[in-house]
């Protein structure tokens, strides 16, 4: 897939403001209704943000030294690569989601949790759309961080963001049904 780069910048900024603005509405819930589960395997609210939170305190510092330690310059459009792609598109929420097994130092289920976790995931959001605006001097496609999995397995910076952002989305779709079905 080939795309604009400001234009897949512009897009990724969009959606990371909407999960912010979606975060700062859960803080007007009360911890009761954040800690609910639907049933006792599913995840609660906050229990979603938290696992968003752990994946964002690997990729938001790879981000940055990344970003902070590239000599490149941009280019007007970002080719995505095909692992990358593949990654970024199965986080893509579905109308049929499919389930995906969690690693468990990113299982956040049965943890003791409050509304700090959406203030973090809302740092951590201003984080990504900082970063966002950062790369916007860089080549998303000469750049390359590390993944979560295996720092030995590296993907474009736009895959990266793309993943990362995507993720958020589909996380945020499963507290929205979670809150809807409480």
């Amino acid at each position: 897939m080939k795309i604009s780069t400001s234009q897949l910048l512009n897009e990724l900024r969009t959606m990371t403001q909407d999960h912010m603005q979606y975060a700062e509405k859960l803080l007007g819930q009360p911890d009761e209704k954040l800690n609910s589960r639907v049933s006792n395997d599913s995840w609660s609210i906050l229990e979603c943000l938290e696992h968003l939170n752990r994946y964002g305190n690997f990729y938001i510092p790879e981000i940055n030294k990344r970003i902070s330690s590239s000599q490149t310059s941009s280019t007007p459009v970002f080719e995505t690569g095909n692992l990358g792609n593949y990654f970024a598109k199965s986080m893509l929420p579905k109308e049929k989601m499919n389930k995906m097994k969690t690693f468990k130092n990113m299982d956040p289920i049965n943890s003791q949790l409050d509304k700090n976790v959406v203030k973090e995931f809302i740092k951590q959001q201003n984080q990504l759309i900082e970063l966002l605006q950062r790369a916007d001097q860089i080549n998303l496609n000469k750049v390359k961080t590390s993944i979560s999995i295996s720092k030995s397995i590296k993907l474009r910076l736009g895959d990266t963001f793309r993943f990362v952002i995507y993720h958020n989305k589909r996380h945020l779709q499963q507290a929205e049904r979670v809150l809807i079905n409480l």
